[in-house]
């Protein structure tokens, strides 16, 4: 078929309505990377647009061709129709709109017997990093607790990198919901704070376990960290006081995974405490 040349097809509204969630049960792909996740997560997918400078692209190319033996309809548009599917600054040469991931809350607690609850974490690109951490540093799932960025909005799956579509992940109407959740399966609540907490190298975090991140601003709300069972904080030498989010997030996950992956008589087992 001929490239569709203008931004009044109904492709336009289908791709917009996608990235900014007015289409219920859809999640807008954009860009090589995130497509090849999903086409690999097997998660379905219901159309794509390539542009008609990329089509020959191998990346690209390839790609169309997964999609093609998939019956997954695709179509080519030129630049012009691309930089209103893509929503980023550049437009990206390929975009696909895919079915949202199941956010089943009992998938989030497995056997790995570790969770993330991110409460009110209002940034999509930081409660990406931090399911992209929680992925790559072995925890069970994330739940996204609150106020919340869209975990699966465009900008919070390209924070992921991919990761929102492997990674069980949960929503949650507040962060109350989330800590009874945990709770009620037996998962102790460790919160994260900038200051009078156990150090993060001394605290045991081998037991079953949801780690609370806050707010890239405030944090943890007083409540929250009331109703924990144990706070972690990280050392920092002055004048720093706290950390972003992610980062936080990253930190102790790593070394969750440490803690949990070092046999008990290795001399990395535990590291010392500050």
């Amino acid at each position: 078929m001929p490239p569709i040349t203008s931004r009044q097809n109904p492709i336009v509204t289908r791709f917009r309505e996608a990235a900014r969630r007015e289409a219920d049960g859809v999640v807008l792909l954009d860009g090589p990377h995130l497509v090849t996740d999903a086409l690999d997560a097997g998660t379905p997918l219901r159309e794509a647009a390539v542009g008609t400078d990329a089509s020959d692209h191998p990346e690209v190319a390839h790609l169309v061709e997964r999609m093609q033996q998939l019956g997954i309809p695709v179509a080519e548009v030129t630049s012009l129709v691309m930089s209103a599917l893509s929503p980023v600054r550049s437009a990206s040469p390929i975009v696909a709109v895919a079915e949202e991931p199941s956010t089943d809350l009992e998938r989030v607690f497995n056997a790995l017997s570790f969770a993330v609850i991110a409460i009110d974490v209002q940034d999509p690109g930081n409660l990406g990093a931090i399911v992209r951490v929680a992925e790559a540093g072995g925890a069970g799932g994330v739940i996204c607790a609150g106020a919340c960025a869209d975990p699966f909005g465009w900008k919070a799956l390209r924070g992921s990198m991919g990761s929102a579509l492997r990674l069980p992940i949960a929503v949650t109407a507040s962060g109350d919901d989330a800590m009874e959740a945990a709770r009620r399966r037996g998962y102790q609540l460790i919160a994260s704070v900038p200051r009078e907490g156990q150090s993060l190298f001394a605290i045991d975090l081998t037991k079953p376990l949801a780690l609370l991140i806050g707010s890239e601003g405030p944090g943890l709300s007083a409540a929250h960290v009331e109703a924990a069972d144990q706070r972690v904080m990280i050392p920092m030498h002055a004048p720093v006081e706290s950390l972003n989010a992610a980062v936080t997030a990253a930190l102790i996950v790593y070394e969750a995974h440490r803690q949990r992956h070092i046999s008990p008589g290795h001399p990395m087992s535990r590291g010392p405490t500050p």
